[in-house]
């Protein structure tokens, strides 16, 4: 018989930020296949003999394809009784969730969702910030970065995206933000909106940078570096 599937959300990389539930998924799991950005001390709540599989993607690095990984998860789960498939932040937020879980369901195999801490709420506590406000910031919108060729969407809403009454938080950024800045004022919005470069959150090595956007274009133009972030503007980055 066929396994049984928990998509474990990790939040933010902290174990601390994880829920009772994750944890004791990981400590029942016979095999962990988890991202790089799980790989902190997430994976010491697996058993010893928990069989660990890194199946991670980043930007710039040589990754697995999605196909293959999708394929690992129903080969491990027709052969083991319990297979988590760990995610960073929430596994519904630019997770690539939705092809694994379709590649489960054409195979048969039970699962189930365990929701996380996502990222962008955990770069808004880190800052200090809330991501709405009653007058000001009344609508919060996630946007994907890059596109499956790792180069800015084209086919962005900028007239949503440009909405200087929106927290706006983008994930994976960094590389494309110089080409988003220029949609973004060319569509109206102030280059000198607020923003906040949130790298590493959670984490020991996390960074909180604040400025407009102009500034975090210009500083994004002379180093971009490796280390995952988040980039959010609006009312409430400052």
């Amino acid at each position: 018989m066929s396994g049984f599937v928990s998509f474990v959300s990790s939040g933010p990389g902290d174990p601390e930020l994880l829920t009772v539930k994750a944890v004791k998924r990981l400590q029942q799991a016979d095999v962990v296949l988890y991202d790089d950005l799980s790989e902190t001390p997430i994976l010491a709540h697996a058993q010893p003999e928990t069989l660990l599989v890194s199946v991670g993607k980043r930007a710039g690095r040589p990754s697995p394809k999605q196909g293959h990984v999708s394929q690992l998860l129903v080969d491990y789960a027709q052969t083991h009784n319990r297979v988590v498939r760990l995610k960073s932040g929430d596994s519904g937020i630019f997770g690539r969730l939705e092809e694994e879980l379709t590649a489960l369901r054409d195979a048969g195999i039970d699962h189930e969702i365990i929701p996380g801490v996502p990222s962008a709420c955990a770069a808004a506590a880190a800052a200090g910030i809330p991501l709405t406000r009653r007058h000001s910031a009344r609508r919060v919108q996630f946007l994907t970065g890059h596109d499956v060729t790792g180069a800015l969407p084209e086919d962005v809403n900028m007239d949503a995206i440009a909405d200087p009454m929106a927290t706006t938080v983008i994930f994976m950024g960094k590389r494309t933000f110089g080409k988003l800045y220029k949609r973004l004022t060319d569509s109206g919005l102030s280059p000198e909106t607020p923003a906040l470069l949130a790298e590493a959150v959670s984490l020991n090595a996390e960074t909180l940078w604040r400025g407009t956007l102009r500034q975090l274009a210009e500083k994004l133009d002379q180093h971009i570096g490796d280390t995952p972030a988040l980039i959010l503007f609006g009312p409430l980055a400052d």
